[in-house]
C-alpha cells in the first residue's frame, strides 16, 4: 500500500501522546525494564529476520527497518502501561497480556499484512502468541529484578 510508511509513522508517534497520563512516578519506575525489553525485542527481531519469521513491507529509511516504529511506540508505550495498571498483580498481568497478544496476533496481523506493512511468513500466529506471551513474562521479570534491586540497596 503506497500510505503503508505514513501508518508506520503514525504507529511510531501517536502512542507518545500518552505519556504525560502515566506519571512520573510510573515512567521513572517502569522504563528501565520497558526500555531493556525493547533491546531484546530488536535482537529477536533481528534472528525473525534471519529465520524468516515474519517480513516488514515497509521500511521508515533505508537506514532504519519497519520493525523500529512498532518498537520505538506501540511496544515501549505498552509495556509501560501494562506494568503500571498490573505490576504487582500477576493474575490480572497475565489476562491483559494474553488479550492483547490474541489481538495482535490474529486479527492485528491480518490488518497489518492488508495495509502492506507486514506479515506473517514463517510463523503461524499461534506461534506469535506464544513467543509475545514468552516476552510479556520476560517484561514482567525484569521489572521484579529491578524492583528486589531496588529494596535491596535502598539506604535507611
Amino acid at each position: 500500500m503506497r500510505h503503508s510508511r505514513f501508518l508506520l509513522i503514525l504507529l511510531m508517534i501517536l502512542p507518545w501522546f500518552s505519556v504525560p497520563l502515566l506519571g512520573r512516578k510510573a515512567i521513572r519506575r517502569f522504563l528501565p525494564a520497558a526500555i531493556v525489553m525493547s533491546v531484546i525485542v530488536k535482537i529477536n527481531n533481528i534472528t525473525a529476520k534471519k529465520r524468516n519469521w515474519w517480513r516488514f513491507y515497509t521500511n521508515l529509511s533505508p537506514q532504519i527497518s519497519g520493525d523500529i516504529p512498532f518498537i520505538v511506540g506501540p511496544y515501549l508505550l505498552a509495556s509501560l502501561w501494562i506494568l503500571k495498571f498490573t505490576y504487582g498483580k500477576f493474575k490480572l498481568f497475565i489476562f491483559i497480556n494474553a488479550i492483547g497478544h490474541i489481538l495482535f496476533a490474529f486479527p492485528g496481523m491480518k490488518l497489518l499484512k492488508r495495509l502492506g506493512i507486514v506479515s506473517l511468513e514463517n510463523m503461524k500466529p499461534i506461534q506469535l502468541t506464544i513467543l509475545l506471551t514468552i516476552r510479556g513474562f520476560l517484561l514482567y521479570g525484569f521489572q521484579y529484578a529491578i524492583e528486589n534491586v531496588k529494596h535491596k540497596f535502598r539506604w535507611y
